[in-house]
């Protein structure tokens, strides 16, 4: 099984391109997420966090283009996937990153200052019919408005 969830902040604004499919051209979304290390025995480095690598694809790298920012914090599950390619100078690198299949925001907007537009919302959610965002039951009575049903 491969199987990846990570809570930390995105280092920079995600990097979004569209592959050159003319028919339905795909969302790709690569950013770094800064994640917390749980203990920090005998770290003679002194470094506090790892910094990986993520990639997402389709409607996950349309929702971080839209809603992430550098300093949000957010919580992915994935999978990790492994690669390698020649670079100009003939030698062979080998990548590892963790394909984002499910982003949620890990924070409101307020706590942290630097959080996400909208607290507990994800790809799936935010956006998901005519721009509206999907609410938990019994919350519609203390809105001043809210979508027809």
């Amino acid at each position: 099984m491969n199987r990846v969830v990570l809570m930390g902040r995105l280092t920079r604004d995600p990097e979004v391109r569209y592959s050159n499919n003319s028919e339905q051209p795909l969302a790709i979304a690569r950013f770094s997420l800064a994640v917390d290390r749980r203990f920090n025995r005998n770290n003679s480095d002194g470094q506090t966090a790892d910094f990986i690598n993520c990639v997402s694809f389709g409607k996950t790298a349309e929702f971080a283009e839209k809603y992430l920012h550098k300093g949000t914090k957010v919580c992915l599950d994935g999978r990790i996937q492994t690669g390698s390619y020649t670079n100009k100078e003939g030698q062979k690198v080998y990548t590892t990153e963790v394909v984002a299949e499910n982003v949620e925001f890990a924070e409101s907007k307020n706590a942290g200052g630097n959080g996400g537009d909208y607290a507990g919302a994800s790809q799936s959610s935010v956006g998901a019919e005519e721009g509206f965002m999907n609410l938990p039951p019994g919350i519609d009575d203390e809105i001043p408005f809210s979508k027809p049903k």
